[in-house]
């Protein structure tokens, strides 16, 4: 019995793979549980196994995502002495996304936010009051170690910071240039420097 949960938990990982890279490439309402079944070389009855339906493995993509999300920021927390550093760390892991052509999950579903199911619409605003609230604190601390400068409230900063980042990435896509969303990261964190 153990073999079998152990096998099924590895199908349900690679449809969740292959759904994340799907939305990541395409959008979440570009995708079908056909691509995924034929990608794996099953049936879709054998996804809806695993995930009943549509909306099921949306929620389920998100918190994953969200999850490695927070992972990476701890990871970053933990590695980095400064808060400057931390925020130029966080710009390269949206980076990192558009390097490997995809876009980040949770901005690509925000576009497609009025015909996502409530429970997903739910988890997206999640992800990004995370990221806002890890942001928020992490402006404060800069300000607090005279690494980072700003205006304002840290909470209102953290929201615009969070926008341009997710904003490039849609621009810098349009064009297939990272350059564009480095460029605009750099701008980004030199506004920040005191």
């Amino acid at each position: 019995m153990a073999v079998r949960n152990r096998k099924e938990s590895g199908t349900a990982e690679r449809v969740l793979d292959i759904a994340e890279r799907l939305t990541q490439m395409r959008g979440f309402s570009n995708f079908s549980y056909a691509d995924i079944a034929a990608e794996l070389g099953i049936t879709k009855a054998s996804l809806h196994y695993h995930y009943p339906g549509k909306a099921e493995l949306g929620e389920a993509l998100i918190t994953r995502y969200s999850e490695r999300f927070n992972e990476a920021l701890a990871e970053i927390d933990r590695n980095l002495p400064d808060a400057r550093a931390r925020l130029a760390a966080y710009a390269d892991l949206y980076a990192g996304v558009l390097r490997n052509e995809r876009m980040c999950m949770c901005g690509i579903l925000a576009a497609e936010y009025p015909t996502l199911p409530v429970a997903m619409q739910s988890e997206v605003i999640r992800f990004f009051d995370e990221n806002e609230r890890w942001l928020t604190k992490l402006l404060e601390d800069g300000k607090a170690d005279e690494t980072l400068s700003y205006r304002g409230r840290a909470a209102d900063v953290a929201q615009g910071i969070l926008g341009a980042l997710e904003g490039a990435m849609l621009v810098a896509r349009t064009y297939g240039e990272v350059a564009r969303f480095e460029a605009a990261a750099t701008q980004l964190l030199a506004g920040l420097t005191p």
